[in-house]
């Protein structure tokens, strides 16, 4: 007799064929922060998901911060991080730890990619011109060195995914002077998925989900609509880092992305648990009119 617990992995791969067959050679843009980029473990599980999605025909693009490795840095040689309205003042030193940092982070991503056999490029948004921005003001306030994206130049990404590379994105862009800055990689995420036509848009962070009641756990919400999203944001029901997240994921839906989830980097492979499986185990979001 075949022993259950082989016939069990049996039903999960035979559970994700279709989801396999549906996103095949589509393109899936994870954005990779928070707490599962500081534990090595969780980190070189995230990396392990992305490559599995990559080999079994996915497209899949990382865009990574690093903003807790920048605070650490900026600490390290003496500097006191300044937050202006939740955002960091990023003067000229700053930034350039800033760029440093991200790009240091950025080519471990890589190594960790290709020690397991898949071919990755990372980039920042300045190569090829993929990330224009401007100066940033916070409720009309200057905080430095910190941009809004203004327009998205895809071509690169394009040009590596058709050659067949994984390509990791650092969220540095530049402005019509050519000075540097730092984007949140949240709104680089969305715009980068909004012009390659993303099929899907992951953001990995350190929440389960969307809640009804943050207050009340079993009030995780699955599925919402963009509509129901609008209503969740104008009803005062969510509050703080999670209002800009929805109201990017909503964004990135009425700009041509077919689906966004928010997910708990620090579940060991969120992502695999939440595209091949029905019930899934963070919260996606949805055209108007779409069901789960």
């Amino acid at each position: 007799m075949v022993n259950q617990k082989y016939l069990d992995k049996a039903e999960t791969l035979i559970e994700a064929l279709p989801y396999i067959q549906r996103f095949n050679r589509k393109i899936v843009v994870v954005k990779y922060g928070g707490s599962a980029m500081l534990d090595e473990e969780l980190k070189a599980n995230v990396i392990k998901d992305v490559v599995l999605l990559k080999l079994i025909g996915f497209k899949p693009i990382i865009v990574h911060g690093g903003g807790k490795e920048i605070s650490r840095w900026v600490n390290k040689v003496g500097m006191e991080p300044r937050f202006i309205n939740g955002l960091r003042v990023t003067d000229k030193d700053t930034m350039e730890i800033a760029e440093m940092v991200l790009a240091k982070v950025n080519k471990e991503l890589v190594t960790l990619v290709e020690s397991l056999g898949v071919q990755a490029v990372g980039i920042s948004g300045k190569d090829g011109g993929l990330l224009q921005c401007h100066k940033k003001l916070s409720n009309g306030e200057d905080i430095g060195y910190v941009g809004d994206i203004e327009k998205v130049n895809p071509k690169v990404l394009q040009d590596l995914l058709e050659r067949d590379f994984l390509p990791i994105v650092f969220p540095i862009g530049y402005d019509t002077n050519f000075d540097s800055y730092n984007i949140n990689a949240d709104d680089a995420a969305c715009a980068i998925a909004e012009a390659v036509h993303a099929e899907k848009l992951v953001f990995l962070s350190d929440i389960e989900g969307v809640y009804r009641d943050y207050e009340d756990k079993s009030s995780l919400i699955t599925a919402l609509t963009v509509d129901q999203a609008n209503e969740l944001i104008e009803s005062g029901a969510i509050s703080g880092g999670m209002i800009p997240k929805l109201q990017n994921c909503v964004g990135a839906i009425e700009n041509g992305v077919s689906r966004v989830h928010i997910l708990d980097g620090r579940i060991p492979h969120c992502l695999l648990l939440e595209i091949f499986t029905k019930k899934g185990i963070g919260t996606a979001i949805l055209r108007n009119g779409e069901e789960d």
